[in-house]
Parts: structure tokens; sequence; C-alpha cells
């Protein structure tokens, strides 16, 4: 009598193996591709409604920049300690699909009024502050998810294709967005919204999720905000991640600025604004490639050290420049030294946290990234207007710079991170 032998599927060695992963990752590209679109022209907009229709000086527009960026940081500090509660009590899929159909709300509500040429400052603030809102319940789901859909030893490849569909996605947005908002007003938001759509079907259409902890509601939501900040606050390493993360990115942040240097530095207009958002996430794009095939798994904290001071030199070198060419090899060169800390942050912190505190740890982290763009535009817009932009970006670079020193002497466990070994053992999914 023979005996039929069953025939098990070898492991995956690539997250792009599991169906499951293809989707989050298509839903977080599209995402991407759509809210950068939209905060690149709703920025170009408002400095331009700023210079022509307001009469402003070139200080009183990026002032302004500035403003926009305070006004979307506050929803997302008031609201971000809330989202990744939820991102822990709820259904993960679903806080982040319901999030992108709101935001698609958001881009209809943009193109409509730029065909009807309502052209004043309170009306691009109030949508860029409802795109800022929607925004925050995204990123503790999204980020949550993708450690719940592939194995522990692929965290490393997912994180880096996490990161690499994200910088695609700012590649296009961005260029796509100038040259479309240059050909008819109202279609690049269009082309949001329907991205948007994409993203929120995909990412509900994942299937294979652990359920939830048994005691995830059974914590009171604000005893729960409380534990997540006291866990970050507790274990050193993951603070010191988080804070170089953040006040590197909100002295050395030079992106607040583009609107300035492309239509008064540089003058490139619109198109040479997306182009120069879409040449740092080349840089960034081509380095996450590298990553995802062949991730760092030696010294990564010194590297994430140096990659570090290396965006703030670029940042440097790119407030200097006269050239455009040579301005976009310097943004090439930011984005790619700001994905190689972006890919060893991101898989430190994913794998030094425990499952039930990933949509807290998530959210605080994003409320980091969140603090370091939104008010590092805000103090780019103020440098601006006290220092000119080249001084604001030049002094943002050095300070970039000088925050990494001091982070390696009063972090040495940063400095100490040798590998990628997970801290929590890792939940069955």
């Amino acid at each position: 009598m023979q005996r039929s032998v069953t025939k098990t599927a070898p492991p995956p060695t690539s997250p792009l193996q599991i169906a499951d992963y293809r989707r989050f990752w298509l839903a977080r590209f599209c995402a991407v591709l759509a809210s950068t679109g939209m905060v690149v022209i709703i920025g170009y907009q408002l400095y331009d409604v700023a210079r022509a229709d307001y009469g402003m000086t070139i200080g009183e527009a990026s002032f302004q920049l500035g403003l926009l960026g305070f006004a979307q940081f506050v929803p997302i500090f008031l609201l971000t300690p809330v989202a990744g509660v939820l991102a822990d009590r709820m259904d993960r899929r679903k806080l982040a699909g319901t999030a992108a159909f709101l935001d698609a709300f958001v881009a209809i509500g943009l193109a409509v009024t730029t065909a009807i040429e309502l052209r004043n400052l309170p009306v691009l603030y109030a949508f860029g502050v409802l795109h800022g809102t929607v925004r925050v319940f995204v990123r503790p789901a999204m980020g949550a998810i993708a450690p719940n859909i592939v194995p522990t030893a692929l965290i490393p490849k997912a994180i880096a294709l996490n990161s690499m569909a994200m910088q695609i996605g700012v590649i296009f947005g961005p260029a796509v967005a100038g040259y479309l908002f240059a050909w008819d007003r109202p279609s690049p938001y269009t082309i949001s919204a329907a991205a948007e759509i994409v993203a929120g079907i995909a990412v509900l259409s994942i299937r294979n999720m652990p359920p939830l902890h048994a005691d995830a509601r059974k914590a009171h939501p604000v005893r729960q905000i409380i534990d997540g900040f006291h866990f970050i606050w507790k274990e050193r390493f993951l603070f010191g991640c988080i804070s170089l993360d953040l006040f590197a990115v909100l002295l050395g942040g030079a992106t607040a600025l583009l609107p300035v240097f492309a239509r008064d530095i540089l003058h490139v207009g619109p198109e040479g604004l997306g182009e120069m958002r879409a040449a740092t996430a080349a840089g960034a794009a081509v380095v996450g490639v590298i990553l995802s095939f062949k991730p760092l798994s030696k010294e990564v904290g010194a590297k994430m050290l140096w990659s570090v001071a290396a965006y703030g030199a670029a940042t440097l070198a790119f407030g200097l420049s006269r050239d455009f060419a040579l301005s976009l090899v310097f943004l090439a060169l930011l984005g790619a030294a700001d994905m190689v800390s972006m890919f060893v942050r991101g898989s430190l912190v994913q794998l030094r946290t425990p499952d039930d505190k990933r949509g807290r740890v998530s959210a605080i982290s994003g409320l980091a990234i969140s603090a370091s763009n939104e008010l590092g535009e805000m103090q780019s817009g103020i440098a601006a207007a006290l220092l000119g932009a080249t001084g604001a970006v030049v002094f943002g670079g050095a300070g970039a710079i000088f925050v990494t020193a001091i982070w390696a002497v009063i972090f040495p466990e940063i400095r100490r991170a040798r590998t990628f070994e997970p801290a929590y053992p890792r939940e069955a999914t």
C-alpha cells in the first residue's frame, strides 16, 4: 500500500512572494503617490497665491509655507496618540482603508476649488489641515500591518520594500503632479483621489491578519496612550532613534523651501519643483532597491548615524547650489542618505517592539516624523524670513550634522547596535 506524500511549499525568500504583502505594497505606494502629489501642489499654490494675489515678498510668502506646516502639525500632534491606540484596538486594515477613502474626498474637494479658481489662503490652509488630519490615521495602521504578514526573517527586506514603495510614490507623485498642474490645474488632485481609492481597496483586501490580542480592548485608552509613551521612554535605544530623526530632519528639512527655490532662486517653475521633489525620492528609491535585495546586516547603528550626517551635508550643499542640474544631484544624495537612515531605524523599531504595542509605537514614531516635517516647515519658513532661503537651508544642514554628533555621544546604544536581532519573540501569524 502506497502512502501519499504531501509536499509543503518552501518558505518565502522575499516578501513579494506573499500575496497579502503585495496588496499591502500596492496600498502603500498608491497612498504615498496621492499624498505627496497633493502636498507639493498645495504648497506651490499657497506660495504662488501669497506672491501673486496677496503681493507678499519672498520672505513673507516663505513664512506662509511655515504656517502651513504648523497648521498641519496641530491635528497630528493632538490625534496621533488616539490613532496609535486605535491601531492596537481595532482591525488595522479597516482603519487604514477608511482613512484612505476620506483622503480621496479631500482630494476631490481640492480639485473642485481649483477648477472654480477659488484662490485664497484660508481655503488652502483648511484643505492642508484636513489632509494632515487624515494622514494621522494612515501611518500607525499601515506601519503595524507589515510585521503581521511577513515572517520575522523577512522583516528587514519588507522594511526596505516598504520604503521603496514610499520613495517610488514620492518620485512619481510630485513629478507627475507638477506637470499635470502646469497642464490642467485640477488634474493632480483628481489623480490623487483615484490613487487613494485604489489604496483603500488594496489594504482592505489583505486576508491573513492575526486576531487582536485578547487584552487589546481591556485597558483604558488613556492608559494605553500613557503605556506607549512610557515604553519608548524606557527603551533608550528606541527613544534615541526616534528623537535623532526628529531633530535632524527638523533642522535639515530643505523640502519645505523647494517652492522658493523653484520659483525665485532656480527659476524652474512647478515643473522644476516636481523634478526636485522627484530627485530626492529617486536617490532614496535606488538605495531602497539595493537594500531590498541585500539588506544591511552589520554595524547597523553606526551606519544610521553616518547616513544622517550625510543627509545634513547634502542639504547644506543643495542650499549653496545655483545650478539646477547640480541641485538635483545633491537632492538625490540627500534622499539616498535618508533612505539608509529610514531603513535602519524602521527595521530596529519594528523588531524591538512587541506586537501589542506596534500601533502606538508606530504612531509615536510617525508623530516624530510629522513633527520633523511639519514643524520643520515652520522652522524653515521662519529661518527663511530671517536668513533668506539659502541661509535657512545651509543653517539646517549644518544643524543636522551637529545633532548627529551629539546623539552619537549621549545615546551609545545606537552606536552599539550591531545587527537586526529581534528583542521580543514573534507572535504566530
